[in-house]
């Protein structure tokens, strides 16, 4: 698979060949060159993710199971504690491992995304300086680990919700969409702190510590807060509006709060958009730092 990469990278006299430098004129005319470029790039971004992929769990004596021990486990804690009354909390919508399982699967995909891309530049070593592709298929490309680990975990989803005999709403066929923007706020923001990682490798380091400790500022594992001041998390905070709309599309089978949601939309296209043009921007001035 490297030799594959390498040769994506480094074409032949007969390949198609990325110029740089395309993509520094002003204005919309602009994003058609851009486009095309990252089609045109879309074999070798699917080779670095199944490289990521195939990486992660080459050597690993539990294999794909991981992906499932980590939730599982937060969980069971978090359950127990609840039922301790050691973190008294309102009453969720659902059973609450079934709420927190989900919650924090989709919380995981979204901090598992950010602190791969944020850290993809970094781990590229040599392929950060070559100029015959482009730089954001390392960033994309490192997206699609998390998402592969976020498919086995619906496996456990499954098993919990039949469990306790939970029958989500036909309107969850739906929930797929509303990982679109929350793919894109991850990538987004990856754009931005993959650069300032590669210049100042103590950003990778503060990434990972929100992907771990952020979910508290979000309902993952607690009911949506509806009282004041602690509402504003919710109102403020991106994540949330795209969480507690699969909640709803699961329990209600509508969207109680269609507003928040396309707040939440808009802000995510418009990150993934900005990061996506101040990468291409900064990068090629940065690339000697790699």
């Amino acid at each position: 698979m490297r030799t594959d990469i390498n040769r994506m990278i480094n074409p032949s006299a007969n390949d198609s060949i990325y110029e740089p430098g395309g993509d520094q004129r002003p204005g919309l005319g602009v994003w058609p060159i851009m486009l095309k470029e990252l089609w045109d790039t879309r074999e070798l971004i699917g080779r670095l993710a199944l490289r990521d992929i195939s990486t992660r769990y080459r050597q690993s004596l539990l294999g794909y199971l991981w992906a499932i021990i980590v939730p599982l486990i937060t969980v069971a804690i978090f359950t127990f504690l609840t039922s301790k009354r050691v973190l008294p909390i309102g009453q969720p919508p659902l059973p609450y491992p079934v709420f927190a399982l989900w919650s924090l699967i989709i919380w995981q995909l979204f901090a598992g995304v950010l602190s791969s891309c944020t850290q993809s530049l970094a781990a590229a070593g040599s392929l950060v300086t070559k100029m015959s592709f482009q730089k954001e298929a390392l960033v994309i490309a490192a997206a699609g680990q998390p998402l592969f680990d976020f498919i086995i975990k619906l496996v456990l989803v499954i098993v919990v919700f039949t469990y306790y005999e939970v029958l989500p709403a036909t309107q969850s066929v739906y929930i797929p969409l509303l990982l679109l923007p929350l793919m894109l706020l991850a990538v987004g923001l990856g754009f931005f702190f993959s650069i300032a990682n590669l210049v100042i490798r103590d950003v990778g380091n503060v990434v990972g510590m929100i992907a771990t400790f952020g979910m508290f500022a979000a309902p993952v594992l607690y009911p949506p807060p509806v009282t004041a001041p602690y509402f504003l998390v919710n109102i403020l905070n991106p994540f949330s509006p795209i969480l507690i709309a699969s909640q709803d599309l699961i329990v209600h089978g509508e969207l109680r709060h269609a507003d928040l949601l396309w707040g939440a939309v808009v802000f995510a296209v418009l990150v993934f958009l900005v990061g996506w043009r101040v990468f291409r921007l900064v990068m090629r001035r940065i690339a000697e730092r790699a």
